[in-house]
Formats: C-alpha cells, structure tokens, sequence
C-alpha cells in the first residue's frame, strides 16, 4: 500500500486551530489509514492507505477533520515519490545551508500558467525563490520572517492554496516515509 505525506495549514497556530497529535493519528487511523505518524506541533503526518490521487485523501481528510473536530483547515496531500520529487529537484541546494531558513511552500495545484504570465511569485524574490511542480524553493537567508511572502501572493493572485514547511521538516518527512 503507498504511502503519503499529510501537510495540514494553520494548525496549532496560536489559540485557534489546536490539535492534539495524538488526536490527529486517532483520526486517521479512524479513517482506515495505518502507519500512522506524526512530526512536530504543526500538522505533518505521515500515513500508509488506499491507492487513490492525492487530492482525494485531502479532500476526505479535511472533511473528516471539518465533521469530527470543528476545524476548517486546509489539506494537501502528496505521495511518497512526489515528496522524493520534491526533495531531488531542489534548486537552491549550492546556496541553502541551513534547512530552518529553507521553505517548499506546497502548491494545491499547479498555477495557472496565464496568471503565472501576469502574477509570478518569483519576481517577488528572484535570487531566492525558483517554481517546480506544485512547490515554490524559497530560500530565506535572513530568516523566513524577513523573507518575501511568497505564499500569500500565491494565494491571493492565482487562487492556489499554499501551505509551507522548512526544509529539516520536509527530510523528515521523507524519512519517515521510507521507515515502513
């Protein structure tokens, strides 16, 4: 059975949002996903389940958290050869020394290459940032929080949903993708 990648936006940020990990993993074993496993406060599991597109799972987990937790939060979903993908195209690899300063910021779908014409991420910070397949490479060398924030225009210029992780979150991620 394949194994995915679950990135949950905005949870356990602040008050609002709060989500046991444990919680998470009881309802996503309730969902009928095994190996389940959760990293961090942040929303990040990782899970065995069903062959079916990315976007399904999200939708059901997403759902399923709406309906039983009271939460709308967004969901993106990849498999374990699209994280791979992810991780093996990184762009940015020569200059990004520090994996806490390094962000994918991941991309519910690929954007839409005429508003990519007229609202590119990238001119925000061109030495900085580089677009592959549903994720933006941002390197942020004076810190994410002084970085250009990529992920809002996105969001509000090309309708793509964006949820963003540093680059140590991303590796073990992938990591615990290959333990089971």
């Amino acid at each position: 059975m394949p194994r995915y990648v679950v990135l949950l936006r905005g949870i356990n940020v602040g008050r609002a949002k709060r989500v046991a990990m444990a919680d998470l993993r009881e309802l996503l074993g309730g969902l009928g996903y095994t190996d389940v496993r959760t990293h961090l406060q942040s929303g990040n599991a990782v899970v065995t389940g069903d062959e079916a597109d990315p976007a399904k799972h999200a939708t059901r987990i997403r759902t399923a958290i709406t309906d039983r937790l009271g939460l709308d939060l967004r969901c993106l979903v990849r498999t374990a050869d699209e994280l791979r993908a992810v991780i093996d195209g990184h762009p940015l690899a020569a200059v990004a020394g520090d994996g806490s300063k390094m962000m994918a910021l991941f991309l519910s779908t690929a954007p839409n290459h005429a508003l990519l014409g007229t609202h590119d991420p990238i001119e925000l910070d061109p030495d900085n940032a580089r677009l592959g397949d549903r994720v933006i490479y941002q390197w942020c060398p004076d810190g994410v929080l002084a970085a250009p924030p990529i992920s809002t225009f996105v969001e509000r210029n090309l309708g793509v949903d964006v949820t963003g992780r540093n680059w140590n979150t991303v590796t073990k991620l992938a990591t615990f993708l290959g333990e089971c």
